[in-house]
């Protein structure tokens, strides 16, 4: 590691929530020897609406101030991250006028940029290193505003068209061509981005091993009982057709799908099925446990644009307790050949979960093990550092 750095993180992710993510665990290991503000989560005022209705999980006494925005978090590291809160936002993002758009867009990076640079004020941070964490929209309007050394766009997939529109793409492009170097989680994404910034690089993302291999598996289930399970978020990438054709073949396996219901169409196709059982998310310390009940681990994407950018967290989740993994061929991720097992179509998928349970086995399950084992989100956390340090040495 190298001298203290003074890391401000605008993330469009929030800090807490169901499910491990990238962006949370680097900066936490990262505060390891550096100053990290982490900017949460760009809240609206929809959100802190839908909030005080029950149908939301935004902080509302610190977005309104009643409490402070800028408060101090331990990590599941034992580091101190300051972590800041924004005052809600206007919502601008359903205006097809770009006059509009682009006049609330301004509005809000106005309040955006205050809070932070007031954060940064008195954290007594200068010369910070801005990591832009998959938020390329504001992070055109904020570039160069927060006084920093070093402008960095961390991007952990590819632009979201589906939920983000049109526009979601063109401030991704825009954004990667600006900045002082890109970091991405794939090879792909790196390769498709490479025409827009010659400062490219790749981290992948890791795993907590640690806490995940404390509930490794010690041998394969030998009861007639096979539980297939996926644990995740349950949105537009599901391939529910893929899925729904599984279950119907294994009807006397178990099927357990665990995760936060955004879309409604995974439950509708797949409830009916006495075979499956749907259960809501869980914290991320309670994930290693549900996943060693599993004798395989699913990850059903469908194969679009999108997901072909993707490098799946969980799969070296599943890996770390030995759990064999069964995948669409949504991604190209030559790395887990071998150790993992793509398939083609609906019909390879039910073939590979039947093949994976029935030929498992102790020496097996070790070697998944051992090479989840070299993807530690601190063998990680040292690669991405080492990237801000070469960034900064060619600034």
């Amino acid at each position: 590691m190298t001298n203290k750095k003074n890391i401000v993180c605008v993330s469009n992710t929030t800090w807490e929530g169901f499910y491990t993510k990238s962006t949370v665990q680097l900066v936490s290991l990262l505060a390891k020897s550096n100053q990290l503000l982490f900017v949460e989560y760009p809240f609206t005022i929809k959100d802190l609406i839908f909030t005080l209705m029950g149908k939301g999980r935004a902080p509302v006494k610190r977005m309104l101030g009643i409490k402070s925005r800028l408060v101090k978090k331990q990590s599941t590291f034992d580091t101190e991250v300051n972590h800041l809160v924004l005052p809600p936002l206007l919502p601008f993002a359903f205006f097809k006028n770009e006059r509009l758009y682009n006049f609330f867009l301004n509005v809000n990076t106005f309040f955006y940029a205050r809070s932070i640079k007031r954060a940064i004020k008195k954290l007594n941070m200068t010369d910070p290193i801005a990591l832009n964490a998959y938020n390329a929209i504001y992070g055109n309007t904020l570039l160069g505003k927060l006084k920093e050394s070093l402008s960095v766009y961390y991007c952990y997939d590819g632009p979201d068209e589906r939920r983000y529109g049109k526009r979601a793409q063109v401030a991704d492009h825009s954004y990667a061509e600006k900045v002082d170097g890109v970091i991405t989680t794939s090879d792909f994404l790196a390769d498709s981005m490479k025409h827009l910034n010659d400062k490219m690089k790749v981290v992948k993302n890791g795993v907590d091993f640690n806490v995940f291999n404390k509930s490794a598996k010690t041998n394969i289930n030998t009861s007639n009982k096979k539980k297939v399970g996926y644990i995740g978020s349950l949105d537009h990438r599901f391939d529910i057709e893929t899925v729904e054709y599984t279950v119907q073949q294994l009807s006397d396996y178990e099927f357990e799908i665990v995760g936060d219901l955004m879309n409604p169409k995974i439950h509708d196709a797949l409830a009916k099925y006495p075979n499956v059982t749907f259960l809501p998310p869980v914290k991320p310390h309670e994930v290693p446990d549900l996943l060693k009940k599993c004798d395989v681990g699913l990850i059903p994407y469908l194969c679009t644009e999108y997901t072909k950018n993707i490098y799946p967290l969980k799969i070296n989740e599943y890996l770390s307790v030995g759990v064999p993994v069964v995948l669409t061929s949504f991604a190209n991720l030559p790395e887990f050949d071998g150790v993992a097992n793509f398939t083609k179509n609906k019909e390879d998928f039910c073939e590979a979960i039947r093949k994976e349970i029935e030929q498992d086995n102790v020496e097996k399950i070790l070697s998944r093990i051992e090479y989840a084992k070299a993807t530690s989100w601190e063998s990680r956390a040292k690669d991405f550092e080492k990237v801000l340090d070469d960034y900064l040495a060619q600034s």
